[in-house]
């Protein structure tokens, strides 16, 4: 068994396998260690879990290792959302979370979040030192079973989306609105704010599962055909839906078709700065759609790039230098949010602009496009042998020059290996923070381009 490494989202490894009660106390104590190390003990910690297997058992044991550590803890009454996690912990001014989930990781998996005091996912000079207390903590004692204070979560965080999501909006037109919660943690949440606003819901997948229904906790195209299938047959305006610890979003137009996170990121940003007419930057993640470079420079707002996680874009929010922060893996924030990806905001943020555009989502993305072109996006994992990896190092020490038939105008090493080719379209090849696979990523202005960087992308992971 290797050490406990922290990833770009908390560490994440298979149930009864490397995930245990013992390697989980340990993690749960060098966290306590490292916010005394910082001044925290005695400060509230909170405590959330998702719906997986054994979760809230997890969580009811981090309480009480917290506990005796001498800090303030309270543990969620119910599965929470990453998101509502982060408001809690800016709500409440406590010195951080642990979440106890593998987002949308297989149903064997579970993992633990650690947010800090802002609310953002821990950076990496943060989980190096609980890494290296990890390695010095051989095994945890079982905490006295003491009762652990809960929280209820729910009422504060659908109060301040009131403050957030125009209700007048999203109700506009008598809508009918499909949602498909993935057996997760949005339930109670996203029906919860649509049902304050008055509009019909048709809800799918709704209460808890482990085993997440036998089917992925994502909420991808492929997860969502039922959910397209309900909004045909039901009329409805949109689809939305959440992955297991809803931080990030899924939507379904008005003709049941899923659409891409990145033309949702476009979407909402033209939409923010547009319509809503706020001023501020744009930051997006190395591998996410130069859709919003467009829309940045259309309304002459700087752009951040940052690495791929959302904690760097958490970053950004925090320092006040953006209004509208998104990853193409569908995670998004805006300003006076939370530096943490949210998807169900991100979800209300799309019923809100239709009914006050007074337009389909497929009728505002030809819009979009008639305004600053088409920008085709794909994503490929890909299995990371050994021999990919070596090839994906030499590339990154001495890029091609040319690739797909264009030149490489520039080279960016922010994350892995990205490649800008001369016409504008580009390719990033990363090792993946979270599973054993290579993330694949490309872009251009039409599809048949889209399929030669794929092939192009493929054939550099074999030299």
């Amino acid at each position: 068994m290797g050490p406990i490494r922290f990833g770009t989202s908390g560490w994440r490894a298979v149930l009864a396998e490397e995930f245990t009660f013992g390697n989980a106390r340990r993690v749960i104590t060098a966290i306590g260690r490292v916010l005394a190390e910082d001044g925290r003990k005695g400060e509230l910690v909170l405590v959330g879990f998702d719906t997986r297997f054994l979760a809230s058992r997890f969580a009811q044991e981090a309480s009480r290792i917290l506990a005796a550590a001498g800090f303030a803890v309270e543990v969620s009454n119910r599965p929470i959302p990453t998101p509502v996690l982060a408001f809690e912990i800016r709500r409440r001014k406590a010195a951080g979370a642990v979440n106890f989930t593998a987002s949308h990781n297989p149903p064997q998996y579970l993992g633990i979040k650690f947010s800090t005091s802002d609310g953002a996912p821990a950076l990496p000079e943060t989980t190096e030192r609980i890494e290296r207390w990890i390695a010095e903590i051989p095994d945890a004692a079982p905490p006295a079973p003491d009762a652990v204070t809960s929280f209820d979560p729910v009422p504060p965080y659908l109060e301040d989306l009131g403050r957030k999501v125009d209700a007048g909006a999203v109700a506009r037109g008598n809508p009918r609105f499909c949602l498909d919660f993935r057996y997760g943690t949005s339930s109670g949440f996203l029906d919860g704010y649509l049902a304050h606003a008055g509009v019909e819901i048709a809800r799918l997948h709704e209460k808890p599962d482990p085993l997440f229904g036998g089917q992925s906790p994502q909420c991808g195209e492929k997860e969502l055909v039922e959910l397209g299938a309900r909004v045909r047959a039901d009329g409805a305006r949109l689809g939305l839906s959440c992955d297991g610890d809803a931080d990030r979003f899924g939507v379904c137009d008005e003709q049941g078709r899923y659409v891409q996170p990145n033309e949702i990121l476009a979407l909402l940003a033209e939409d923010l700065l547009g319509r809503k007419k706020l001023k501020g930057g744009i930051a997006r993640s190395v591998a996410t759609t130069h859709a919003l470079d467009a829309i940045a420079a259309r309304h002459g707002v700087p752009l951040y790039e940052t690495p791929v996680g959302f904690k760097y874009i958490g970053e950004k929010l925090i320092a006040g230098e953006i209004v509208f922060g998104g990853e193409e893996s569908a995670g998004l924030t805006i300003a006076g949010h939370v530096p943490e990806k949210d998807g169900i905001l991100a979800d209300l943020l799309v019923a809100e602009m239709c009914g006050a555009r007074g337009r389909t989502l497929a009728e505002l993305g030809k819009e979009l496009e008639a305004a600053i072109g088409p920008f085709l996006s794909r994503r490929i994992d890909l299995p990371l042998s050994s021999q990919a990896r070596e090839a994906l190092a030499r590339h990154r020490s001495s890029a091609p020059e040319r690739l797909a038939g264009r030149r490489v105008a520039s080279v960016n090493r922010i994350d892995g290996l990205k490649l800008i080719l001369d016409d504008g379209s580009w390719i990033l090849v990363r090792e993946s923070g979270t599973e054993p696979v290579a993330r694949v990523y490309v872009e251009a202005s039409s599809s048949e381009r889209v399929d030669a960087l794929a092939a192009a992308a493929q054939e550099l992971l074999k030299a």
